[in-house]
């Protein structure tokens, strides 16, 4: 992987030069220690990850990655990490180290999962993984796409590189993902100014640098903004067929609903990293020979349940800005992703989605089944359960809070966590206000 590469964007979505970086870099909630405090170690912590699992299949020979024609190592990379095709994201986005090769005629392909995303770029060296690991956050990864299919299967390979750019105010100060929508590339400099984007923009300012496919009904977006599609195409369009030579391409669709879908797990994702690092370092026990001082286990009490409180609003959609018309999709993510997930006695799933008038049916993150968020500390998990209680009981009387979540929604989502999450607290029990 190249120095300072963004891998979530794109992948490699690297900003413009190290300025804009640094605009955000004091982002207010933001973790603000360092990637090797004791109590988190990123560069040699045992790590738990799909990567890992992978690496492993390959190392026993139950996995063997093969390359073909254009793609290179892209089908059984995919097969192996088990990621859906049908999550294709195409991003024709200028704004990257690589960006020599990133074109309206050559986009990059982003495909995920709800632990892993992976970056290819046609004609590039290398194939780039970003892993949710359990609890050292997002860590990088490459996959060499010039490795002789005599000498074996190639396995994929830690990249620290990344963290240039991938360490920063829009990653909340932890490894992790990013998420950017990108204006037109300005004609007298030559680039685009790429802008970090969550749950709680509009469509209208989504989708910028990106190919769009599906439809957004009367919502207009920033998508599909090239000379070749005009006019309505650019918010409802099937497929990105004859746009550009397809050779080597999984598939067709850049589908909207996964775009919608991965934009809210960048942001769960580095939200749940920076609640376990933040509880972490501040951890006494996990500092010896330190002891803390008087009145040191309130502070840091009051702390957590300042993270706790962003991670739910986040979790549970309360600041998700609402669909303005009917959102459909053209490649089949929405119909898989909302079948899967555990389900309830009644048959409903947190994975279901919703489309009308906002993204999930049951406003809560599928990502609280997460690895990552069953590894959390107690001092990060029992104050983020006592913050879900406290909204989703109806004690919290917020207007925001009673505009974004319907008493229907608050009985519907305590209801399937009692019955698939198997570590809910006891207290939560029937919502009846």
């Amino acid at each position: 992987m190249r120095s300072r590469t963004l891998l979530a964007a794109g992948l490699c979505l690297c900003l413009i030069g190290s300025i804009w970086t640094r605009l955000d870099a004091q982002r207010s909630g933001a973790f603000r220690g360092s990637t090797e405090d004791p109590a988190i170690k990123y560069s040699s912590t045992p790590l738990s990850n799909a990567v890992i699992d992978v690496n492993r299949k390959i190392q026993d020979g139950s996995v063997n990655l093969t390359s073909e024609g254009r793609s290179g190592f892209l089908r059984s990379a995919l097969e192996a990490l088990q990621i859906p095709v049908d999550s294709q994201l195409l991003v024709f986005s200028r704004a990257s180290l690589q960006g020599k090769l990133i074109s309206e005629q050559n986009p990059r392909a982003l495909f995920f999962n709800d632990r892993v995303a992976l970056g290819w770029v046609r004609g590039g060296e290398i194939i780039e993984v970003a892993a949710h690991d359990e609890t050292a956050g997002v860590v990088f990864y490459t996959l060499d796409q010039r490795s002789d299919p005599a000498a074996g299967s190639p396995q994929f390979k830690r990249a620290f590189e990344c963290l240039g750019c991938h360490v920063a105010g829009d990653t909340l100060g932890v490894p992790g993902f990013l998420m950017f929508s990108t204006s037109r590339p300005d004609q007298a400099q030559g680039f685009s100014l790429p802008r970090a984007v969550d749950q709680s923009d509009a469509l209208s300012r989504r989708f910028g640098g990106w190919f769009v496919t599906g439809s957004s009904g009367s919502a207009a977006h920033m998508g599909n903004d090239v000379a070749a599609v005009e006019g309505p195409a650019r918010r409802d369009r099937a497929s990105v067929e004859g746009l550009f030579d397809a050779d080597g391409y999984r598939t067709l669709s850049s589908d909207i609903v996964a775009h919608l879908v991965f934009t809210h797990q960048v942001g769960m994702a580095n939200l749940l990293t920076r609640a376990s690092w933040q509880a972490r370092a501040a951890d006494p026990l996990l500092h010896p020979p330190f002891t803390a001082a008087p009145g040191e286990e309130d502070r840091i009490a009051a702390m957590m349940n300042g993270v706790a409180s962003e991670v739910v609003d986040y979790l549970l959609f309360i600041d998700e800005a609402k669909l303005t018309d009917r959102v459909r999709g053209a490649s089949g993510f929405a119909e898989r992703f909302s079948a899967i997930g555990p389900r309830d006695k009644r048959g409903r799933s947190l994975h279901e989605l919703d489309l009308d008038r906002r993204l999930m049916k049951y406003p809560c993150s599928y990502l609280i089944y997460s690895p990552a968020f069953d590894a959390l500390p107690v001092r990060a998990r029992d104050p983020i359960y006592r913050r879900m209680w406290q909204v989703l009981s109806g004690d919290e009387q917020g207007e925001r809070y009673r505009s974004a979540l319907s008493l229907s929604d608050r009985q519907a989502i305590v209801e399937i966590l009692r019955d698939t999450k198997t570590d809910l607290p006891a207290y939560f029990q029937a919502v009846t206000r």
